[in-house]
């Protein structure tokens, strides 16, 4: 993400449009919350810093 503040209400709101989901007040708050949530969390990849010859694991092994 850039520096630019992200208006979560608005992509709410577009979401719901798209999918065509009526949501009440409280069920839209929670959403929100969540999706203010889930984009701070997303930040801290976004700022992690990778070289451009970095590749991708070739097997995952927990």
């Amino acid at each position: 993400m850039n520096d630019d503040k992200l208006d979560v209400n608005a992509v709410v709101d577009a979401m719901a449009r798209a999918l065509g989901l009526a949501m009440s007040g409280e069920s839209r708050a929670a959403v929100v919350l969540h999706l203010e949530i889930a984009f701070r969390m997303a930040q801290g990849f976004m700022d992690f810093p990778l070289p451009d010859e970095a590749e991708p694991a070739v097997v995952y092994a927990p």
